[in-house]
Parts: structure tokens; C-alpha cells; sequence
């Protein structure tokens, strides 16, 4: 109770402070490039039920026929995307998912359901088991995940079988021990993170 009441207090608080500045990226997405502001994606929350998250759209409007993952300098990604993945503003739509219910400020990160049927059972149930979030120990543990694809000869090699399983092991990790105060310590970390990038 005290964990969707932290949800519904800081996503209220969050789309209300950051209208204004919203606002503005969206016009900045809508002049930069064709398409909507917003990108739309199935995703797999709690108990595998699947959900259509929300993001500010920071590539072109075909970029998934080219493939799930960001590797590098991805040329699908466009100006002002760039901007945003820096500072993970086209995070910030997310805010929308914790108000309904779909979502967590801090838990899991919600994977497409093309990697999540890849999890073992065990863990599968484990990272399953709670709200996926906005941020977590695996967002913060691997900030630097493009470019270590991009350094890879197989870029989808290396997720599923190097990041996927660390980050699934960090998520289980975490659904096994969050508390209201893990929740707030990760919070104030990944503010932390953003401050300084």
C-alpha cells in the first residue's frame, strides 16, 4: 500500500511539474522529425500481463523493422532523440504508466515479450512478481548498454546471453528484497545519475 501510494504521490507530482517542459519536447520531437510524439510498445508487466508503455519517441517512425535493440550511434535515432537518451528524458512519459497502475517508480524494467520468453521459469516468476519501474539497480548498473553492444560482434548475442541474464539476476535481486525505503534509496541514486550527466 505504502509503495502505490509513493506511485500515485510522485507520478502525480512529476507530470505536474514537468507539463511545461513536456510540453516543449513534444513541439521539439513534432518539428524535429515526422511522426508522433509519443512511442507506443507492448511490454510485459506484472504477473506477464502485457501493457502498451509510454516514451517520448526519439527515432524515426520505422526504426523496429530495423530491430528491438540501440547499438552505438544508431542512426535510427533522431536530433532530438539523441538529446533525450542522453539525459533518459524520453523516460519521463513513463510517469503516465505508474498513475494507471501498469508501472512503478522503482522495479524491474519492463522487457518486450520477445526477451521475456526467453527468462528461465524460476526468475521469470521472481521479476514477474512485482510492477515493473522506471528505474532499478539493472537501469543504473547498465547506463552504458548501447555502446557495449556496439562493441560486440553480435549486438543480440551479447544482450541475450551477457546483459539479459545480469540484469534479469539484478531485477530478481531486487523483487526479492524491495521495501519502501530500497525504493527511495534507488530514487535518490538515479536522481543522482541524471544530475550528473
Amino acid at each position: 500500500m505504502a509503495k502505490r501510494l509513493l506511485d500515485i504521490l510522485g507520478s502525480l507530482a512529476g507530470l505536474l511539474l514537468l507539463a511545461l517542459p513536456g510540453a516543449l519536447v513534444a513541439l521539439a520531437i513534432r518539428l524535429d522529425s515526422p511522426g508522433p510524439v509519443f512511442f507506443r510498445q507492448e511490454r510485459v508487466g506484472r504477473h506477464g500481463r502485457p501493457f502498451r508503455i509510454h516514451k517520448f519517441r526519439t527515432m524515426r517512425v520505422d526504426a523496429e523493422r530495423s530491430g528491438q535493440l540501440t547499438v552505438g550511434e544508431d542512426r535510427r535515432v533522431t536530433r532530438v532523440g539523441r538529446v533525450l537518451r542522453a539525459h533518459r528524458l524520453d523516460e519521463l512519459p513513463q510517469l503516465i504508466d505508474v498513475l494507471l497502475g501498469d508501472m512503478s517508480l522503482v522495479g524491474p524494467r519492463p522487457e518486450v515479450p520477445r526477451y521475456v520468453a526467453l527468462y528461465p521459469a524460476d526468475l521469470r516468476q521472481r521479476v514477474l512478481a512485482v510492477r515493473p519501474g522506471i528505474t532499478d539497480p539493472a537501469s543504473l548498473a547498465f547506463r552504458g548498454e548501447a555502446e557495449q553492444l556496439a562493441a560486440a560482434a553480435d549486438p543480440e548475442r551479447e544482450y541475450v546471453e551477457v546483459i539479459l541474464p545480469r540484469k534479469l539476476a539484478l531485477a530478481a535481486d531486487y523483487a526479492d528484497r524491495a521495501s519502501l525505503w530500497t525504493d527511495l534509496a534507488l530514487i535518490w541514486r538515479t536522481l543522482g545519475v541524471l544530475w550528473t550527466r
